[in-house]
């Protein structure tokens, strides 16, 4: 940057005339002939500096002089440099330049203590000139004028400033310049709301604006003063203050979900499935639960919050969540519309939901520093580890979290779960006999089959067969599946997600139910309760079967066929059959329905030969073949 210092005639005179006393740093060395560079540094014991960039050159004129310093450097060395410049008209020949050793306090910008501006005001009272001041306080002439001009205009008394205090006295003497006398502070009012405007605009960036500003205005503010003042104008036009150690104990429970979720391994399938971590924190004793559940669906979120609750021991009066869709249907500054499903859970609970200011939320900060406390002392602590369940996930959690409860506080000599334990946990509400569930409502017919399908979760789930063909109305929650019909709970069963039939034995026909339960133990009980012929037949095929390695289904038809003989058959017959087939070690049903067959036949040919009646031993009434010659 070029500085440029104007000397008069006068001043000019008074260099050639004093030149040599300015040259004895040691004793003038708190005049400045250049105020703008006294940073510069030299050296005590030398008369000599470096400008590594020319000078201007100084041109001799009756009426004014110009002197330009491009740049001076702090090197510190024992010799002049200068640079000439030729086609100049010279005064001198060289350029002059002047040494001085500038004390270290009054670095540039440094605000001056307010010990040294009474210090001046009490001399300047006691009529010493502004020069003697400067030089008696090591202050510059121009900062000392500064003051005392101050003084003047604030028409107080010196015992009046005395008085004030540090900050009073410094607000009155280093008040420094308002933006708003700038012009280009009044230039960058006026497009004030055209920024404001373009500012929400999807896309538009501040770095974008302050380039069509500064194209607008060349002389204009530079990137940094642009952000301050938008920043400035922004925050002015929405005044907010902090609000600490006003909460309640045991009033308010602030929920959320974290922005980076966890991940197990799908043991059957092998995939990486992701769930989400739920937070929520009591204010008043920074009191924190953690939880993992497949994702941000309203069962799953009034889940959490019930699992919350239960570890907490208790319900606090207000539940104040973010405005996730779970939670809030419609949000609004003042009058949101919440979901029915957490409003119920409210009533269950008897607790009442406040959602946090939609947009820009202030009221959450607690909760947000929840999730960054999990992020870092539970998230981190996890991340190498590896996890095939949503359980096995939760479990980590509610180790790592209660090993975050029970760690003593920065700044306090207590943990958090001492101090909810001591100040708010007897403040909860009582706990329901049972925990809430969110209730889904369905109307379907029942199958032909006697199953029922809820489509949402791919399962079947079995009624009455006396009941097939009829309207079924369903009530579901997230673990149990209520079937009525015409007002009656007619059948009741554990929800399971995923494709698959659910079934209990008194609804299935008994034909079905028949089917169902086969197994060669029922049919060795009943065929012994039959004979125990029949009872060693039955045992013998599944002895054969097994030593086989055979499907024991293999013999169910032919225990069916069987069972079926006997009840057509003669008990003596068939247990005759049963002997026969054991003695043969033949096993097949159609070999024992032949043998039953020609049981059968043998004794009706024997009842034959026994009812036969006897000839006749007398002929007389037979006409014979002469009869009808």
């Amino acid at each position: 940057m070029v500085f440029g210092t104007l000397i008069s005639t006068k001043c000019m005179k008074m260099i050639e005339n004093e030149s040599k006393n300015y040259l004895k740093v040691k004793k003038y060395n708190r005049y400045l002939l250049f105020p703008d560079h006294r940073g510069s540094v030299t050296n005590k014991d030398i008369k000599s500096s470096i400008f590594p960039e020319h000078c201007g050159s100084i041109l001799k004129n009756n009426n004014l002089t110009i002197n330009t310093f491009r740049s001076i450097v702090g090197q510190q060395v024992s010799f002049p440099t200068f640079r000439t410049i030729v086609g100049h008209f010279f005064s001198f020949a060289s350029y002059l330049c002047f040494v001085n050793t500038l004390n270290k306090d009054l670095m540039a910008g440094k605000i001056v203590s307010m010990s040294k501006i009474k210090q001046v005001l009490q001399l300047y009272d006691s009529r010493h000139y502004n020069r003697e001041i400067a030089r008696l306080i090591g202050l510059n002439k121009d900062t000392v004028n500064k003051y005392v001009n101050t003084f003047i205009e604030s028409n107080k008394s010196l015992d009046e400033l005395l008085k004030l205090e540090d900050p009073e006295l410094e607000k009155m003497f280093n008040s420094g310049t308002p933006a708003y006398t700038d012009t280009r502070h009044k230039d960058f009012l006026n497009e004030l709301p055209y920024l404001k405007k373009e500012i929400q605009r999807p896309h538009v960036t501040k770095h974008l604006l302050w380039e069509e500003y500064i194209n607008k205005y060349p002389e204009g503010y530079r990137k940094s003063q642009f952000y301050y003042h938008l920043k400035q104008n922004t925050n002015a036009a929405k005044p907010t203050t902090v609000l600490t150690g006003t909460y309640i104990p045991g009033e308010k429970l602030f929920v959320d979900f974290t922005g980076d979720t966890m991940s197990y391994t799908d043991l059957d399938t092998g995939d990486t499935i992701r769930v989400q971590v739920f937070v929520a924190s009591m204010p008043f004793s920074d009191y924190l639960f953690t939880i993992c559940v497949p994702s941000q669906k309203v069962e799953d979120f009034l889940y959490a919050i019930s699992k919350c609750f239960e570890f907490l021991g208790g319900v606090p009066k207000i539940l104040v969540p973010d405005n996730l869709k779970s939670a809030v249907i419609r949000a609004d500054r003042y009058e949101p519309t919440l979901n029915k499903a957490l409003e119920d859970m409210g009533n269950y609970y008897h607790f009442v939901v406040i959602p946090c200011q939609p947009y820009s939320p202030t009221q959450k900060a607690l909760v947000e520093d929840g999730v960054k406390i999990t992020y870092n002392r539970i998230m981190a602590k996890l991340r190498n580890r590896t996890f095939y369940s949503l359980n096995e996930i939760n479990q980590a959690f509610r180790e790592k979290t209660l090993e975050l409860n029970q760690t003593r506080m920065q700044r306090h000599d207590y943990s958090r779960e001492e101090r909810y334990v001591a100040t708010e946990k007897e403040k909860l509400g009582p706990l329901p006999l049972r925990p809430y569930e969110m209730k889904y409502h369905r109307e379907l017919l029942v199958h032909q089959d006697g199953f029922i399908s809820l489509a949402c979760d791919n399962h079947y789930y079995s009624v009455p067969y006396t009941l097939i063909g009829k309207k079924a109305k369903i009530v579901y929650t997230r673990s149990l599946v209520k079937i009525y019909i015409d007002g009656d709970l007619v059948a009741s069963h554990e929800r399971v997600k995923g494709f698959g039939y659910s079934k209990k034995d008194e609804h299935l026909a008994p034909n079905s139910l028949a089917i169902l339960n086969r197994s060669p133990e029922l049919y060795i009980k009943k065929s012994t309760a039959v004979s125990n012929e029949f009872g060693e037949l039955i045992t013998t095929i599944f002895s054969v079967c097994k030593k086989q390695k055979m499907v024991p289904e293999f013999y169910y038809k032919t225990c069916a066929l069987l069972f079926h003989l006997h009840r057509i058959s003669k008990d003596d017959d068939f247990n005759a059959a049963c002997k026969i087939a054991l003695d043969n070690k033949i096993y097949k049903g159609s070999f024992f329905k032949s043998i039953l067959s020609n049981i059968k036949e043998a004794k009706v040919l024997n009842d034959k030969k026994e009812h036969q009646n006897p000839l006749p031993s007398n002929h007389e009434n037979m006409r014979g073949n002469e009869y009808y010659l």
